[in-house]
């Protein structure tokens, strides 16, 4: 069952270690530090684990990674002050706003976003960046789904011609993945909550995506044999961390599949550090 498992972490661990090597070169070179600035509103739990993940990694290979802590209770107008500040400071090469926000400034999400000057989007969803994909450029796609393409990649699964099943219509997830899966000559269908007949789609799918953050959402009778699984969630459940599938019952009967956790949370993690590098390389003028 062992080599079912498409593992993120491992994955990770080599992007990392690379990365750090053409970091400490670029540094040597220019004698700067890439810098990312972390903006994190509030105090939610899983939010500040995210970030002290993030934070730890970015340190690891060489990124200077500072946390902006706001209260909760911060106006739209002065986080947007926040986000200014953070673009006119030349010290700083990335900027990542930690999401979700909390519940009185979360309907302004897509202007704080934009707000994020394109050149620092380290977490590709300025719709400059994100408007490149439609293109197909994925210099600064969203990390999750470059990092599940990554994954994919490096595990040989061709995607030309394939049903790819994607339940999820996120700007984070869902929306960039079409097009990186389209670049690739899969054939693409997004489900959510409005969608008649999933467990059709499901049922077809060679390529399952999901994250619905919904607990054994998918099941052993759900899905084909030999389906490929990507279970991008992260959900608690009596202490312990699980996806939205049904692991150990589904295990048998796919072909491979990311487990949780370990197989997609590193891999996006290693592509916002990949982001970071990238954003910086710009700034201080280094192919």
């Amino acid at each position: 069952m062992k080599n079912k498992i498409l593992d993120g972490k491992k994955l990770a661990e080599k992007f990392n270690t690379e990365l750090k090597e053409k970091i400490k070169l670029a540094v040597e070179k220019t004698g700067i530090k890439p810098k990312l600035a972390t903006i994190l509103v509030g105090t939610d739990p899983a939010s500040k684990i995210y970030v002290n993940i993030k934070n730890r990694t970015c340190q690891e290979v060489g990124i200077h990674s500072i946390i902006i802590e706001l209260d909760e209770n911060i106006s739209k107008e002065g986080l947007m002050d926040e986000i200014n500040k953070a673009n006119n400071d030349p010290t700083i090469h990335g900027i990542l706003l930690q999401l979700p926000l909390p519940k009185n400034l979360k309907d302004y999400t897509p202007e704080f976003l934009e707000k994020i000057s394109s050149s620092k989007d380290a977490d590709g969803l300025n719709p400059f960046n994100r408007g490149k994909l439609f293109d197909y450029n994925e210099e600064l796609a969203a990390c999750t789904p470059k990092g599940i393409i990554k994954l994919l990649e490096h595990y040989d699964i061709d995607l030309k011609g394939k049903d790819v099943v994607i339940i999820n219509r996120s700007n984070l997830v869902g929306k960039p993945l079409i097009f990186m899966l389209l670049k690739r000559n899969a054939t693409v269908s997004i489900c959510h909550t409005s969608t008649k007949d999933i467990d059709e789609y499901i049922q077809k799918a060679d390529i399952l995506i999901v994250a619905v953050r919904q607990p054994k959402f998918i099941t052993k009778e759900r899905i084909k044999e030999g389906v490929i699984i990507i279970d991008v969630s992260t959900n608690r459940v009596e202490g312990k961390l699980c996806g939205d599938v049904d692991f150990e019952n589904v295990l048998e009967k796919c072909q491979k599949i990311t487990p949780v956790p370990g197989g997609i949370g590193p891999m996006t993690v290693a592509m916002l550090c990949e982001n970071a590098f990238t954003v910086y390389k710009k700034q201080v003028n280094i192919s």
